[in-house]
């Protein structure tokens, strides 16, 4: 593992799911760091949806692909995470990421919402092929507060555990409204 990082600890879990071929789904585009990501491990015959509402992030998710030679794996879409299902089908993706808050270096009065949040996380369920697996990195405090990390951590102990497997994890010494690193994988 090169950092500490949360994007990083999730990435570590999810290399051995991507395989070359794979279509997997980057709910929350930001910078294109994940986008990224997902489009080297799905190789040349793979595809990756990555979904942002906010034009300059799939701007700068762009600008990241085409400098590192992958766009043409990758199809930007500007779009709300919660309409993913729009965009694949039921049971078709190894692999979907989130990072909850705000774009970092954007505007922190744009971020995500519980509401809108949860019905993505119910909507890439559905997209993810069993065994597939779906990463979440929870930041909250700062401009955002604290009420979509209660929300999702709340949403996330419902889930059937005969149909997923759902582990989080915690920076336990590390001050100031660390992130949350979570993992979901479906079993059935």
């Amino acid at each position: 593992m090169k950092s500490y990082q949360v994007t990083e600890y999730n990435r570590i879990f999810l290399k051995d799911i991507i395989q070359e071929g794979s279509l997997c789904i980057d709910a929350t585009a930001g910078g294109g760091n994940d986008t990224a990501f997902l489009c080297e491990r799905v190789g040349e015959s793979g595809r990756v949806l990555a979904f942002d509402i906010q034009q300059v992030a799939l701007d700068k998710t762009k600008e990241r692909l085409e400098s590192e030679g992958l766009l043409q794996r990758a199809q930007l879409i500007l779009d709300g995470h919660q309409n993913m299902h729009l965009y694949a089908k039921e049971n078709s993706a190894d692999a979907i990421m989130f990072n909850f808050g705000y774009f970092p270096g954007g505007d922190h009065s744009i971020y995500t919402k519980s509401e809108s949040s949860i019905a993505a996380i119910e909507s890439g369920l559905k997209i993810l092929k069993k065994d597939g697996a779906m990463s979440l990195c929870i930041y909250s405090g700062g401009d955002s507060g604290f009420e979509e990390r209660d929300a999702l951590l709340n949403y996330l102990t419902t889930l059937n555990s005969k149909k997923y497997l759902v582990i989080v994890s915690q920076y336990y010494n590390r001050p100031n409204c660390p992130p949350i690193p979570v993992l979901i994988v479906k079993l059935l």
